[in-house]
């Protein structure tokens, strides 16, 4: 299935049915009074979030939806039927924008959460709903309540426990497949990856969702590369690995590039918990890992993972250190070296001091 994360689509909410002008007329009944019914009212659009969704794509060939008419009232006092709810089924984790994209109609990040985006418009009333007293042959009705209608943008933004964020070619695709069963396109070459992908890692019994995201390069907040619009998926994630190639000639300015780029589109990422990984260390010498490795360190101030996705190095470790972050159970946590205790404690007190709650 091709993914998409922006779709616009129009919206059309149903009219309400007339009222209906109508008097009883029956043989020896001689006064038998106005029995018009009133009208159905029109339906409403509704946007629903369901699981098992991860992509707007069914928008791109959908893009009006039109809730159906009430049914206009009848004699006899009938009312007439209402029209049909439109649901506009979307993937947990989608955000309604309005035409031009600056407020946010509805944020739906919970399977079966739903919100009214068009009502339809009232029945009306039948002459039967005017009689009184002193008018006893109304011939007053109400006409139905009229449509709405309203362009929209639906934009999705995936919900993961962590974002794999970098520079293009950095490992990140290799990576979710040597942790997960998802299997992104890989290639050696920038720009491999066009669109997010998810995947579930195990560390020990606790299950991890993982996002890749196309790479980032400088400019990326402002519209360069693909970075700007696959930014979003990275907002709702709870922890960023952050992977830098170690056979670049620099990689302390690598992580600064994209460090910077986190913080002009802002949006939270910059206090995110991050956890910085050197990787592609299995076509580097232990004298050269250690030397990067200590670029790396100075440059973040932070703890530095060094693995390799093509080679598994480093993998379980860091994923059991990513679970007792987030407050997770992990199977074999006292037979890990104290070092790796030591790292995990300090993300979890950085992550109190984010108030993140597990």
């Amino acid at each position: 299935m091709k993914f998409l994360d922006q779709a616009k689509i129009y919206i059309f909410s149903g009219k309400g049915g007339h009222g209906c002008v109508s008097f009883r007329r029956e043989k020896f009944v001689e006064y038998g009074g106005p029995n018009g019914g009133n009208g159905g009212k029109g339906g409403d659009v509704i946007v629903e979030a369901v699981d098992n969704l991860n992509t707007l794509i069914d928008y791109r060939f959908q893009q009006h939806i039109k809730a159906d008419n009430g049914r206009p009232g009848m004699g006899s006092s009938r009312s007439g039927a209402g029209g049909d709810d439109a649901i506009v089924k979307v993937p947990v984790g989608t955000q309604v924008l309005d035409e031009d994209r600056e407020h946010v109609l509805a944020d739906l990040t919970e399977a079966g959460q739903s919100v009214i985006l068009a009502r339809g418009g009232a029945g009306g009333r039948g002459n039967e709903s005017f009689k009184s007293s002193t008018n006893r042959a109304p011939r007053q009705f109400d006409k139905g309540g009229e449509t709405e209608e309203m362009t929209l943008w639906l934009r999705l933004k995936l919900i993961a426990d962590a974002g794999l964020i970098g520079l293009p070619n950095a490992g990140k695709s290799t990576f979710l497949t040597a942790v997960s069963r998802a299997r992104p396109k890989i290639g050696d070459y920038p720009f491999t990856t066009l669109y997010p992908n998810l995947g579930v890692a195990q560390a020990g019994d606790r299950e991890i969702i993982l996002a890749d995201i196309p790479g980032l390069i400088e400019g990326a907040h402002e519209g360069a590369g693909l970075g700007d619009r696959f930014l979003g998926h990275v907002e709702r994630c709870r922890a960023l690995i952050h992977l830098i190639d170690g056979t670049a000639d620099d990689v302390a300015a690598d992580y600064r590039t994209v460090r910077e780029e986190l913080r002009a589109y802002d949006a939270g990422l910059p206090e995110k918990l991050e956890l910085v990984c050197l990787n592609k260390c299995d076509a580097l010498t232990d004298d050269l890992i250690a030397e990067r490795r200590a670029e790396l360190a100075a440059e973040s101030g932070r703890a530095v993972h060094v693995i390799s996705g093509i080679a598994g190095k480093g993998l379980p470790e860091l994923l059991q250190e990513l679970a007792a972050a987030m407050g997770g159970k992990v199977s074999d946590v006292d037979n890990r070296s104290d070092d790796t205790a030591e790292i995990a404690e300090e993300y979890a007190v950085e992550a109190d001091a984010a108030g993140w709650q597990p």
